[in-house]
């Protein structure tokens, strides 16, 4: 089978990666000429045999609407575009009716893994019509961890299932890395602990709380134990606040989800050992950017009327 691929940037350019590994060819198309195969989406398109399949993993929002919009330009009748990226799931419907126009198919596919998943495989929801869902399984399967499909992949329905299916697993996501960030500050401040990498390594077997987000934890504090080189500012991508404003719009409790996604703007007026721990696990599953700490400066020397030399 032989696809096309758009964004080759963190999350693209390794499923590239593992899609070849996989028996998948692969065409990438990205802005920057350093790692695209092709120049142009044009010769991206030109490439590929009929009906072509054009997986899309660039950044949610205007990004995705604009390459939506250059494909139903250069695709055809019965061709499937798959939008693997961060998509509000009503954006999806919106883009699946605009390419229908053309008679383009369209399915979203919510895609984890993080950098991790070249080697690991990554957890896919997609969302779409069971034939659009066939005809992608080879690329799907290359993308999975190995073993039993129904613990890695899902149908999770209709256009736009997928990707809403995503964005509830990545606010429980903010709801456990919120958790093992307060522990970890509770135990960094106590003055009777004296090994809190220790203890957080020691959980990793056997405990109910043993995860893959443990494993990380303890990967950022083996090679920072006090965190002090990450300033405690944690971003959000988006689909923290979608959930929460779903979790308002269909009356479904979410305090916990609510309260992580308020822990994150605190951070930007706070430097908490919490949040620390939150940008180091952003930066350990996804590769997301942290902002290092502030450098220590040592008082100003003041002269005697009390003003800074």
């Amino acid at each position: 089978m032989h696809i096309g691929l758009i964004g080759l940037g963190k999350m693209g350019f390794h499923m590239r990666e593992r899609l070849r590994r996989n028996g998948i060819d692969v065409t990438g198309f990205d802005r920057n000429p350093g790692v695209s195969d092709v120049m142009s989406l044009t010769e991206l398109v030109a490439e590929l045999p009929s009906p072509r399949v054009v997986w899309v993993m660039v950044p949610a929002g205007a990004v995705t609407d604009a390459v939506i919009t250059e494909l139903t330009e250069v695709l055809s009748r019965g061709d499937l575009v798959i939008d693997g990226g961060n998509s509000r799931y009503d954006d999806d419907i919106r883009n699946a009716e605009k390419l229908a126009l053309s008679g383009v198919r369209y399915m979203d596919c919510g895609v984890s893994g993080g950098v991790w998943g070249q080697d690991n495989g990554y957890a896919l929801m997609a969302g779409g019509a069971d034939e659009d869902i066939r005809l992608a399984m080879p690329i799907l399967d290359a993308l999975r961890p190995e073993g039993d499909r129904e613990r890695s992949f899902v149908h999770a329905g209709a256009v736009g299932a997928g990707h809403y299916a995503k964005m509830i697993h990545n606010g429980i996501e903010y709801g456990l890395m919120q958790a093992y960030a307060e522990g970890y500050e509770l135990l960094s401040a106590k003055d009777i602990v004296t090994d809190v990498p220790g203890i957080m390594r020691a959980w990793q077997e056997g405990t109910v709380i043993r995860s893959w987000l443990l494993d990380l934890v303890v990967n950022a504090l083996d090679g920072d134990p006090e965190l002090s080189r990450i300033a405690g500012y944690a971003d959000d991508s988006g689909e923290g606040r979608w959930t929460v404003q779903e979790a308002v719009a269909n009356e479904v409790p979410a305090p916990v989800i609510t309260a992580a996604l308020y822990a994150r703007f605190a951070s930007r007026q706070d430097d908490s050992p919490a949040m620390k721990m939150v940008a180091a696990l952003r930066n350990q599953f996804g590769g997301h950017s942290v902002r290092p700490a502030e450098p220590t400066m040592p008082p100003a020397a003041v002269d005697e009327t009390g003003s800074p030399e």
